[in-house]
């Protein structure tokens, strides 16, 4: 068996449309915090204490093309894990009235028969994110 040579993600890097609505959404919904700011890069660090997720403001948000999933080769979603099926509902109650952001499908389990479960939405701006309980 081969040992693995990472540790787990160090930091996720964002471009996003608006660095502000971006920092909302995860502070206001999600409970992250802010733990740095870079108003000259523009970006804004904000972490749930296990992950941190850079925030980088897109040069020109009017211009800026919308990610395709299907069409391009990127960052297809970002994937965050919540406690249980109780904290699943209550992320998705917060996330899905939180102003701007689009629910894909409802809390639902990640395939027939499975005890995990997830949800996946587009955040303000359309980066879309899934929220998991562990894999059981």
């Amino acid at each position: 068996m081969t040992t693995a040579r990472t540790q787990g993600a160090h930091h996720i890097g964002l471009a996003v449309r608006d660095v502000a609505e971006a920092r909302d959404f995860f502070v206001e919904a999600l409970g992250f915090r802010v733990a740095a700011e870079r108003p000259d890069y523009p970006a804004i660090f904000v972490t749930d204490g296990t992950t941190l997720l850079t925030l980088w403001q897109v040069a020109d948000p009017a211009g800026a093309a919308p990610f395709d999933r299907r069409a391009n080769i990127g960052l297809h979603h970002l994937a965050l894990r919540v406690a249980d099926l109780d904290a699943l509902r209550t992320v998705f109650a917060r996330v899905q009235n939180h102003p701007g952001t689009a629910i894909e499908f409802d809390p639902e389990p990640i395939r027939e028969g499975a005890t995990t479960h997830h949800f996946i939405c587009a955040m303000p701006g359309g980066i879309r994110i899934e929220f998991a309980t562990p894999f059981a």
